[in-house]
């Protein structure tokens, strides 16, 4: 036969009254007998195609018929419009290909499992619409803030992943040999970026990072994506400004993009998210303090670091994200630049999502300081020769800047509506969990 039009569903109804080739597999098959309905994916979206007996080949049939959940097809029909069908278009087959005959009994059937069953089958549950959704939304919401940066004078640069130095902490370290020296999985490259900043300006990385925490929360993972940009002769303000900026749009670019797939497959209320437009509100810790102990927490102290239930009770004041400036010190990492005339608290902020999400961007004014910079590493009793480049930063022309970190998983969980991050990457990795 001659070879139609291949095209994926996606795109079928830019095709109605010809015929085209689907290539994918079958989500589903319900048996009428004489007439067999297929649901098929390819990556793009669901199609239903429609075989009947007396229009094909008796081999053709026979294998529509014994056709099972996820065997590979190629399938061969005329794109019509039906209303009743997912998507609004339908197959009706002329001929059909089995590229793999899949085994009777796949795993995730159309009805509830579990989640640790659905984890233990990650590699086979991406292939549903919700999670294959989230995934698509996700590779938008990567463009669409990488884009952003680029527009606006931002240069990408890749920073290591393993590292001799400790960036927050060294409680969550994943370390490892590297030939006889002790070395770390990454828990940020913004070091770097303070580095690369005094070349290029304005600079940031974005790739994995490893955070050894012992949590088992709906908002950790061991092992994330982190999004951070750098800023030379930058303050403070300015890193929330830019902040706002950049999740103002990627927010509008996923909701344009995916506007029905959140609604739908998802679930998710569009309401909050349109709301997210500039300027964020900002309030200092010390007011949170208050607000918290108002909100039911009376007992909270100055100087203690936020929970999950305080970032929900704070973020649930406000209908769009809001900052948290001006931590006490003593709970942020050793480089954060003092406020002038109160050195127990930083000029730093954390951005909290609506909803409960908790804090999506964390970020700050860098310390300038020499004999600060030095005391501080002391104090935290990190080793001072691993971090003698970083010093030098401040030796040889240092000025004032800031960045920030932007956590991907989090952000597009608050963005999807979903209840834990482990749906927000394909493999996640967690406490108990590295299969597959």
């Amino acid at each position: 036969m001659d070879e139609p039009t291949r095209t994926t569903i996606q795109c079928v109804g830019d095709h109605v009254g010809r015929t085209v080739c689907i290539q994918g597999w079958v989500y589903n098959r319900t048996d009428k007998g004489r007439l067999q309905f297929l649901l098929l994916r390819d990556g793009t979206g669901l199609l239903q195609a429609v075989g009947f007996q007396k229009d094909l080949s008796p081999e053709t049939f026979a294998a529509v018929a014994g056709l099972t959940q996820e065997s590979s097809v190629r399938a061969w029909g005329v794109v019509r419009e039906d209303a009743r069908a997912p998507g609004g278009f339908e197959l009706g087959l002329t001929e059909l290909e089995v590229v793999g005959q899949a085994e009777p009994d796949y795993p995730i059937q159309p009805k509830e499992h579990g989640t640790g069953f659905l984890m233990e089958h990650r590699h086979l549950w991406i292939r549903s619409p919700r999670q294959a959704t989230v995934l698509r939304v996700r590779a938008t919401l990567s463009r669409a803030l990488r884009e952003w940066l680029d527009d606006e004078g931002f240069v990408a640069v890749d920073t290591p992943i393993l590292t001799p130095t400790v960036v927050e902490g060294t409680t969550t370290l994943f370390q490892t040999d590297y030939f006889g020296q002790p070395a770390y999985l990454t828990q940020s490259g913004q070091l770097y970026n303070e580095a690369t900043i005094a070349a290029l300006g304005r600079t940031y990385c974005f790739g994995p990072t490893f955070r050894a925490e012992k949590s088992k929360t709906r908002r950790h993972l061991m092992e994330f994506w982190m999004l951070e940009p750098e800023m030379a002769f930058a303050d403070l303000e300015e890193a929330m400004d830019v902040q706002e900026r950049l999740l103002s749009h990627a927010v509008g670019r996923v909701t344009d993009v995916h506007g029905a797939d959140l609604a739908g497959a998802l679930g998710r209320d569009p309401a909050p998210l349109a709301r997210v437009r500039p300027p964020f509100p900002r309030i200092t810790y010390d007011e949170a303090v208050e607000r918290l102990r108002e909100a039911g927490f009376p007992d909270f102290a100055w100087g203690d670091d936020f929970g999950a239930p305080h970032e929900s009770a704070l973020s649930e004041q406000f209908d769009r994200p809001v900052f948290v400036t001006h931590y006490p010190t003593a709970v942020k990492a050793f480089y954060m630049e003092e406020v002038a005339g109160r050195p127990e608290v930083c000029r730093s902020a954390d951005l909290l999502a609506p909803e409960g999400y908790g804090e999506i961007v964390g970020g700050g004014q860098r310390a300038v300081s020499l004999p600060l910079l030095e005391r501080r590493i002391a104090e935290h009793g990190l080793p001072r020769e691993a971090y003698e480049w970083y010093l030098d930063l401040r030796r040889y022309g240092a000025v004032p800047h800031s960045g920030f970190g932007v956590g991907l998983e989090r952000l597009l969980a608050w963005l999807c509506g979903l209840d834990h991050v482990r749906e927000t990457i394909a493999f996640p990795r967690m406490l108990e969990r590295m299969v597959p």
